[in-house]
This record gives C-alpha cells, structure tokens and sequence, in this order.
C-alpha cells in the first residue's frame, strides 16, 4: 500500500494505514488520512481526493485561516468540521533564529494541547464516530496535523516509535512548503532557517512533557481531554483490523 498519495498541489496527504499496534492490530488502508491544506484541491487533484471516497473532513485551522486560503471545495459533500485546536497564534517564519526551535515547537504544542482539548475531543470523536474514510488537515499538514495524527495512533495503541516516525514523514515536504512560503509572501524575509522542519524530537519532547504533566500520553485524553471508553471503542472498532 502507499502512504504518501501525490497531488500536484498538495506536499504532505498520508495515509495513516498500516502502523501495528501492541496487540498485534493494523489500523487499516484507507480508513484516515492527515493532508496539508485541502483548500488547495483543484482540476486533477479534486478528482483524485473524490477518488479516495472520504466522507468527513476536519479542518484544524483558525477559521481566518480558513477563510483566506480557503475552505476544501464544495464542503457541503462532506461532514465537514472546522475545529481550531491551536488558541495562541504564531508566525513560524519569524522565530528567533538563535531559540532552540525544537523546544520551542515543543512548547508550542504544549499550548495546544493545554488549550484545545474541547477542539480535540471534538475531532477525535468525529474521526471515531462520524461517517469514514476522513481526513484531517491543517495548513501544512505538520504540527497541528501532527498533534492529532500522534493522539489518535497512541489510542490506538500504536508504540511510539512509530508515532514518531509518522511524524518525521513531514521532512520529505519540508523542501516543497518552504518554496510555497516564498510564493505566497513576496518580498518577506524568512528569520526562522528550520521553517517546514519536523523531526522526531519535537514530538518526543511534546510527549514526554505529557506523561511527565499527567502520567501518560493516554491519562491526558481520557482525564484532562475527555476522551470516554466508548469513544476509543469506537476509533478502535473503525480503524484497526
């Protein structure tokens, strides 16, 4: 099977399918996908994502984003939910060059996950009891994508090396979303060199810093998230095999 599904637009649409759990499940081929932004889905690669047959679509943008890059077309085919997990605002392209940018991001996702557990529980319900396959996105398809993606596969009960991995698929974009930053800020100077980078370490300090606040990466979304016994039933019952 194929992870990495090519569009000529979009850099970072994978197929989360395949990653084997602790028990000796598969989640399965496509059943989840994580993108960068559909808003870009036009002509040929329109017809290729209603190829795939998802049916919900997750959009884990700030609604301003949305409504300036613009929204997945024709929305109304889809069960479609705009959930913006992220609260705090920031310019990647302008970090401090001389911060240590994985602690940083890290810290980072800490806001989100600390901030946006209503978006989160929302989204993760929706991928284990709305109408599949589905696909969540967000600009770029790396940290908030990669929050979501790295959540659902340790519910899953995916190890976490291989979560981390998942993750650090989103190096093979980094050369593309950096040519699509320049393109859409001409005359702008990019500060931060890492722009477009996810290594591994950021999600690994994200996780520990998790487990060190709430016990485990599981204890956060069932007590702090809200994440039910019937909810994680249900994501596992949809997408293992």
């Amino acid at each position: 099977m194929t992870r990495h599904i090519e569009f000529e637009r979009l850099h970072n649409f994978r197929d989360l399918g395949g990653y084997r759990t602790s028990e000796g499940a598969t989640v399965a081929w496509g059943a989840l996908y994580r993108a960068d932004s559909l808003g870009k889905l036009d002509g040929a690669d329109w017809d290729r994502f209603l190829g795939l047959g998802i049916r919900t679509v997750i959009d884990l943008r700030y609604p301003w984003e949305a409504d300036a890059k613009g929204r997945i077309p024709e929305p109304e085919r889809f069960t479609y939910a705009n959930l913006s997990i992220e609260h705090r605002p920031y310019d990647q392209a302008e970090i401090d060059p001389d911060l240590d940018p994985w602690r940083f991001l890290a810290d980072r996702f800490a806001e989100v996950a600390e901030d946006g557990v209503e978006e989160i529980r929302a989204a993760i319900e929706l991928i284990a009891e709305g109408p599949g396959p589905a696909v969540f996105h967000c600009t770029s398809g790396k940290d908030r994508t990669g929050l979501i993606a790295a959540l659902v596969l340790t519910l899953l009960g995916v190890d976490e090396e291989q979560v981390l991995a998942d993750f650090a698929l989103t190096e093979l974009a980094t050369a593309r979303l950096t040519a699509d930053w320049h393109t859409a800020n001409p005359g702008r100077t990019m500060r931060w060199p890492s722009y477009g980078r996810a290594p591994a370490e950021i999600l690994r300090l994200t996780l520990a810093d998790l487990t060190a606040r709430h016990g485990s990466v599981e204890a956060y979304l069932t007590q702090c998230v809200g994440i039910t016994a019937a909810t994680k039933a249900a994501l596992r019952a949809r997408l293992l095999t």
